[in-house]
């Protein structure tokens, strides 16, 4: 590996499972470190989501280490996550590298080229020790997988070769946390506990003096200090992991609350597109899975996916598909972004096979546009207007959406629902979606759709909801006072003079 003259100190984030806070104890960390005047990035050597977004450069990398950046102050750059697995399938995934399209490859291909990535893992990690002060490392679900430790890239593995003090986060909430922090150790050798510095223990609820015979238990069982214990905290800092829609169901009554429903496809992805809209006081919004009656939702959303055609299959099988469509025919609203967008045209073509074996399949046949799925990927963070509206968003996608006619050329598209202003920094005039002549559905390959109060406003407008306002700050403003509240509660909880002193920056 090179040799830098300036070596970052480390610190990493590890966790007893998936969704306990890692995420979360990163971003707030980096937001602490830059409050000091520390120049600060946030890493995770392997992000397996297919909540990604794009850099300024137009390279792809996981959502959660932009927001990492975000909270850094920073601009997010690929060596934050430079290995991005994209699940397709149940056992296979697109492997993004460096920011750009690698392969896609099944678990078994993924693990013969361990050797490779975890170089490139290596040399993006000592280029961001070598500009920055510190670099705060985020695991992958357990740092304790026994069966997958010796083929780890991401959890202690990398934490030892930065030679970063390890947090491990355990969430009592989900009960069982003195088990969580235990076990985690004892799957552990010798070598491997020694590289645990102490815990974090996340989501309490209730009276936290209750719980100091707890943190005692803790600290007397294993030697080691418990940092802090983190009461839970409402915040909209964009989630990474899908665990916080796996249970999908209709939680909102759409006759009492104006309601928009998500549907929960198989291979949904980018769901962070709907956080803002979350934040609008008086909106439910709801991700469901199973069909049922639309009539009183205000809008229907088929959100981004990672296997169009296998999703558009599930609408048809479940019935999702005759639901949707007879709602439109009866007055609702529809908007379809990214992948959801190809659905509401009436065929997606995949010539090369690009999400399982080439060809055709059907849409809702909502739009008069077809999909045909190709290469190269399209990358860019790109201003847009909606009827000089201005908007700023981003696209992630593989392929063409264009009337019949003009599906097989290349030229631009004269008309859409949206002006394109700017991509990746550069000028241009370009359109992007569609709207149907009756005005109700919608589609476009912008996610961050919602992320602009203005734009927000106008689609809520659209569904007779003009009485409802966004939140004062959305997008990047509003995100940044969440840092700001979430490195306060971080700082009242937790020691941080002894996680400084851990890494020698007391």
């Amino acid at each position: 590996m090179s040799e830098n003259l300036k070596k970052a100190k480390c610190i990493a984030a590890l966790g007893t499972g998936s969704d306990v806070g890692k995420s979360v104890v990163v971003t707030a960390l980096c937001r602490i470190f830059s409050d000091r005047g520390h120049e600060v990035a946030p890493y995770k050597a392997q992000n397996m989501s297919n909540n990604s977004g794009v850099t300024p450069e137009g390279l792809e990398m996981g959502r959660a280490q932009i927001v990492q950046a975000e909270a850094a102050r920073i601009a997010p750059h690929v060596d934050m996550n430079p290995v991005l697995l994209k699940p397709v399938t149940q056992i296979g995934s697109q492997v993004v590298l460096l920011g750009k399209v690698h392969k896609d490859l099944s678990a078994a291909q993924y693990h013969r080229e361990k050797a490779t990535l975890w170089d490139t893992a290596c040399g993006a990690l000592d280029r961001l020790r070598a500009d920055n002060d510190v670099v705060v490392l985020e695991g992958a679900g357990s740092c304790a997988e026994v069966n997958l430790m010796a083929r780890d890239i991401v959890n202690l593995k990398m934490a030892a070769y930065a030679k970063a003090p390890v947090i491990l986060t355990a969430d009592i909430d989900r009960g069982g946390v003195f088990a969580q922090i235990v076990g985690t150790l004892a799957c552990l050798n010798k070598a491997e506990q020694s590289q645990i510095a102490g815990f974090i223990i996340n989501r309490f609820r209730g009276d936290i003096a209750l719980f100091k015979d707890g943190v005692a238990w803790i600290e007397r069982k294993t030697g080691k200090p418990v940092f802090g214990v983190l009461p839970w905290i409402s915040h909209h800092i964009p989630n990474e992991d899908s665990v916080a829609i796996e249970h999908a169901m209709a939680k909102t009554d759409p006759a009492q609350t104006p309601t928009v429903l998500v549907v929960r496809t198989p291979h949904i992805s980018n769901f962070t597109d709907f956080d803002a809209l979350s934040q609008v006081e008086g909106l439910g919004v709801d991700f469901v899975e199973h069909p049922r009656d639309l009539s009183a939702y205000r809008a229907v959303i088929l959100p981004g996916s990672k296997s169009t055609r296998s999703d558009l299959n599930w609408l048809a099988k479940t019935g999702w598909t005759a639901k949707i469509q007879a709602y439109v025919k009866n007055g609702g609203h529809v908007l379809g972004i990214c992948g959801g967008y190809q659905m509401l045209g009436t065929k997606v073509h995949d010539p090369h096979g690009l999400e399982g074996p080439p060809g055709d399949t059907g849409g809702l046949g909502l739009l008069p546009l077809e999909t045909v799925l190709k290469f190269p990927k399209t990358t860019t963070i790109s201003r847009f207007e909606w009827d000089g509206v201005p908007g700023l968003g981003y696209e992630i996608h593989m392929g063409r959406t264009a009337p019949a006619d003009r599906i097989a050329s290349d030229k631009p598209a004269n008309d859409g629902l949206l002006r394109v202003k700017e991509r990746n920094q550069q000028d241009c005039n370009d359109f992007d979606g569609a709207v149907a002549d009756s005005g109700r559905v919608m589609g476009t390959y912008m996610h961050g759709f919602f992320d602009s109060s203005s734009i927000l406003k106008k689609w809520l407008s659209l569904l007779g909801l003009s009485q409802l306002e966004p939140p004062e700050f959305c997008g990047l403003q509003g995100r940044d006072r969440q840092y700001d509240m979430l490195a306060r509660h971080f700082e009242k909880y937790v020691d941080m003079a002894a996680i400084l002193k851990v890494i020698n920056m007391d």
